[in-house]
């Protein structure tokens, strides 16, 4: 997938290590303040960590989940496609 991708919904997620997304997978993450560490479940479910991203990163992942354990950053918000 192409970073420069559109997308036409967003939704404010917060962290957790048991809620997936009320919508299901998401298409993209981006991290809005906190520079730090992201742990995500995959649509897969595997475990992810992706560390030290900066503030304003766009990761161009299918995530059911930001995990609370392993989470550093803050204000994140899922973007979907149709």
């Amino acid at each position: 997938m192409n970073v420069l991708t559109t997308y036409n919904y967003g939704r404010a997620e917060t962290k957790s290590d048991t809620v997936n997304f009320l919508r299901g997978a998401c298409d993209a993450i981006y991290v809005g303040t906190a520079a730090g560490d992201v742990t995500v479940v995959l649509d897969n479910e595997d475990t992810v960590l992706f560390g030290e991203v900066p503030v304003g990163t766009i990761l161009p992942i299918r995530a059911i989940r930001i995990n609370s354990t392993g989470t550093d950053s803050s204000t994140f918000v899922a973007l979907y496609r149709k």
